[in-house]
């Protein structure tokens, strides 16, 4: 309209001046040197008006090109104010790639990209239309709202059966007697928009029919605009039998579209509108509007009611039990070519059932080539594995938003609050749970990557590059990514800020070192080669940059140029002299002040807070600890020194930055870096592998074990004191008590750190140091039970000891898949490599790989779960549930498939 009202306008001027030029021509004589020439008073008029208008285009021009300097000259005042720390590093992203556009990026724009809810959808963008399903359950003769995952629904199980991480999934949900299945399909078809069409599939089912609040169902789907567009009613109400649609509306990205309900069964349909800019408390505003309807009328059913310009509509779906519902999602309404009715059919329906039975048959059938696990395990292995990937693909999640960074105190930034925010990022991860943590962590996604590169190589690529475009200009990532409110609402306030002085252990080059020996080896097909290749061009720069972060802040800190020398001089030399020196590292953080912590842990805050665990999903309980964990090192609370110093030599540190040098090394000889990096890398690879140095740093020759070295006593304890606290009042408290001086020496707990020699295959198969790492990994006395390995030993002083009065052991004996998944990986190396203890090794390995299986079916056939860990002593699982990540190599133990 405003395009035509322009038009008019302009056609109205010309016509006035048209008249104006005929009237004055009808009433002058003409010019004859005019007709002759072409030139005359009009001429001129014409020339001016030319003139006048480049002038003005001059100014203007001029005015921006002013505009242009002046904020050049703001720019360097604005990032000199900027920290450093939220600085992102100055190197073309990796997401920018031409192999994540395009097709590959429409092809993944919608999914279950929302793992904190039951069944979560939206679009990769940072302002999506989400959609997602709510119920009401029954408990104790009581109605609930499910809708976000929580341990306390107490569910008898939940999660994807099938999941293609792609446009496929299917997931059985049971809630005290009622049964949901729900399936989510993608698809592309002409007419679509941009992502295509999706729908969802419910199924509703009850084992309790004699029970009366159990005969019907009441489901909500809901539907919400993030950037705040308003969503309109297909009429105030709803029939289905008469029209399928629910709601339709138009998106910049998608177009028109339209969301639809179809079903033969008998169904009551009711609505919510809502205006309101946060979608996490949702389930508030449907119990809240719940609530009032049944106090008002005695009724269980929405208003059907709405504020103006909702930008979120909610639908009630209400029938006996058992019915089955289809909700499709149709885009690109509104083009010539959108054939509407027909996709409509395809996504519901018989036409529906047919895709989802192919869908399934697809998986299935890659499932078997990629793990191949037919001859390998029984049936009900083989259905553990197929959850195993399907929740770990499922729980993949798309996150936008900033992180809060610590500020230290002697900062000079000025700002109001303890922390500063990172720049706005987006993030497409997979997440450890979906109930405790539904969001990122960086030494978790390496060891989920393990498994998903196995699945689909290009996934994995897109989510790595996603963690390695958070890398700020120092090199440093925050460990844990905690984008958007939805994710906020899920982590106690004192556990959101990130310390740029931490680390993580830099699992991704675990994956890394894969795909480069994959590489090598010409697993890949040419295309998935060529965007690896591509890939690790893009991304060495961030990788080096990683790489030297730790190399500086959690070591000895020499100049780049120096590195070099430095590490000749260190090889030639080969002592050790003390903590500080060349190829010793770690774990910055670690609390020196704390006296309420029995062996102190990575620190957070020095502020009295609620303590929370975590990584366990405990209750938010009161505690005076003052040395809150910053979980650096990733095994919070394995023992290391009693007296934290920078005189510490963390021997588990050492051995990933080993990793991470042979990848570093691997990937210059890869690209044919030749800027004196591969030398660097390859000698830092070789100091770090140097057996005698490592011996000679962290072996106790009379155990033939390794351990960490640092300022450290056995006699420690805590002890019930009286104390002071708020008002002068007293209360009593666990406190710390040292009862001899510490000294330098090796800190003599056997567990997770002792082997990590032994996983990196440091070890030469002929060395007598081999077979007493077998020993420890086989005594019962120390490591070995029939359910797995414990993380810390039966002999350790701290064995299974609270390190508060509030914190239960955590890595003190539990037994964790991710490590013992690790473990396996080094015996079966030494099993296949020739040397006295190989078969030894092939034993041990045999036994254990059939213990750990074992036991993760056994729990999963009992509890419907995949666990977070497993009690050392029968064996059941402990800590999140359901716990999808690093959990999940189950499947590739079952394969016996490991890295190279």
């Amino acid at each position: 309209m405003r395009g035509n009202g322009r038009r008019s306008a302009r056609s109205r001027i010309k016509s006035s001046t048209d008249v104006d030029e005929l009237d004055r021509l009808r009433h002058s004589k003409p010019d004859r040197n005019f007709r002759k020439n072409g030139i005359g008073d009009q001429s001129f008029i014409r020339i001016l008006n030319f003139n006048t208008k480049a002038l003005l285009g001059l100014v203007v021009f001029s005015f921006f090109i002013i505009l242009f300097l002046i904020l050049q000259l703001m720019k360097p005042v604005e990032d000199a104010q900027r920290p450093r720390v939220v600085t992102p590093f100055p190197a073309p992203k990796i997401m920018d790639l031409p192999q994540f556009q395009g097709e590959h990026k429409e092809s993944l724009y919608w999914g279950t990209y929302r793992p904190q809810v039951y069944l979560g959808i939206r679009a990769r963008t940072p302002q999506s239309l989400v959609a997602g399903l709510m119920w009401i359950g029954v408990k104790d003769g009581r109605y609930f709202v499910r809708h976000v995952c929580q341990d306390s629904d107490e569910l008898s199980t939940y999660g994807w059966t099938h999941h293609n991480g792609r446009d496929y999934g299917h997931q059985v949900l049971i809630d005290h007697g009622m049964t949901l299945a729900t399936s989510f399909l993608k698809s592309k078809e002409d007419g679509s928009g941009y992502g295509g069409d999706w729908t969802v599939r419910i199924d509703v089912k009850s084992e309790k029919w004699s029970e009366e609040m159990l005969r019907s169902a009441h489901l909500f789907f809901y539907l919400a605009d993030e950037e705040g567009n308003a969503l309109s009613l297909s009429g105030d109400v709803l029939d289905i039998r008469e029209n399928s649609l629910l709601a339709y509306g138009s998106r910049m990205d998608v177009g028109g579209w339209q969301l639809h309900l179809e079903s033969v069964d008998d169904l009551e349909v009711h609505y919510s509108g809502f205006r309101t800019p946060h979608i996490h408390n949702l389930s508030d505003l449907v119990q809240e509007s719940l609530g009032e309807e049944v106090r008002k009328f005695g009724r269980l059913q929405l208003p059907d009611a709405s504020d103006n310009s909702p930008n979120i509509l909610v639908f009630q779906i209400s029938s006996r039990i058992p019915f089955k519902i289809d909700i499709p999602f149709l885009s690109g309404i509104g083009l010539k070519s959108s054939r509407v009715e027909e996709r409509l059919k395809s996504l519901t329906g018989t036409s529906l059932t047919r895709e989802l039975i192919e869908k399934q048959k697809e998986f299935d059938n890659k499932f078997e080539i990629c793990f191949n696990l037919t001859s390998k395990v029984d049936s009900e292995s083989l259905v553990v594995g197929k959850a195993a990937l399907g929740n770990m693909l499922g729980g993949i999640g798309y996150f936008y938003g900033q992180s809060k960074i610590s500020l230290p105190k002697n900062n000079d930034f000025k700002s109001h609050d303890n922390f500063i925010s990172y720049w706005p990022a987006e993030l497409y991860t997979a997440v450890p749970s979906r109930s405790f943590f539904p969001r990122g962590f960086l030494w978790d996604e390496g060891f989920h990557q393990l498994l998903i590169w196995r699945w689909d190589i290009h996934i994995c690529l897109d989510i790595i590059g996603h963690w390695l475009d958070l890398m700020n200009i120092d090199g440093w990532i925050p460990r844990e990514q905690i984008l958007g409110a939805e994710a906020l609402s899920k982590v106690p306030e004192e556990f959101v800020l990130q310390h740029p002085t931490n680390g993580n252990p830099p699992t991704l080059f675990l994956v890394l070192h894969d795909l480069v020996s994959g590489l090598k080896r010409n697993k890949f097909s040419v295309v998935e080669s060529n965007d690896i290749s591509s890939f690790l061009e893009r991304g060495f720069v961030r990788l080096e940059a990683w790489f030297q972060w730790f190399n500086t802040t959690q070591s000895v800190i020499f100049a780049h140029e120096e590195m070099v020398e430095v590490i000749m001089l260190a090889m030639e030399a080969k002592d050790s002299c003390g903590g500080n020196e060349m190829g010793s590292y770690f774990w910055h953080g670690r609390d020196n002040t704390t006296t309420r912590e029995l062996n102190p842990k990575e620190y957070k805050s020095k502020r009295n807070r609620e303590e929370y665990d975590a990584k366990s999903g405990a209750n938010l309980i009161p505690s005076t600890d003052l040395g809150s964990m910053a979980l650096s090192s990733g095994l919070d609370d394995y023992p290391r020194a009693s007296h934290p110093s920078g005189e510490e030599r963390h021997l588990d540190l050492r051995c990933w930055m080993l990793l991470a040098a042979e990848c570093m090394h691997s990937i210059t000889e890869l690209l044919q870096k030749e800027n004196g990096l591969e030398k660097e890398f390859g000698l830092t690879a070789k100091l770090l592998s140097d057996f005698d140095i490592l011996n000679q740093m962290h072996l106790d020759n009379a155990s033939g074990a390794y351990f960490d070295f640092g300022n450290h006593t056995e006699k420690v304890r805590l002890s019930w004191k009286e104390v002071r606290a708020g008002n002068n009042y007293p209360t009593r408290e666990l406190i710390r008590e040292t009862l001899e001086k510490p000294e330098l020496m090796l800190v003599p707990h056997i567990g997770y750190v002792s082997l990590f020699p032994f996983m990196e295959k440091i070890i030469p198969p002929e060395s007598w140091i081999l077979e007493k790492q077998l020993d420890l990994i086989s005594n019962r006395s120390t490591l070995w039970t029939d359910y797995g390995l414990r993380s810390l030993s039966k002999t350790s002083s701290i064995f299974m000891k609270r390190n508060t009065e509030h914190d239960p052991p955590y890595w003190r004996g539990p037994i964790w898949i991710n490590m013992n998944y690790r473990i396996l990986s080094a015996l079966h190396h030494y099993s296949q490599v020739d040397g006295p203890y190989r078969d030894k090794a092939r034993i041990i390995y045999n036994d254990l790989r059939r213990n750990l299986i074992r036991n993760v079916v056994r729990n999963y056939q009992q509890s419907g779960y995949l666990w977070e860990q497993y009690e050392q002593k029968k064996g059941k699982g402990k800590g999140a549930r359901p716990f999808t990540g690093w959990t999940s190599l189950v499947l590739l133990i079952m394969a016996e498939t490991y890295g190279e």
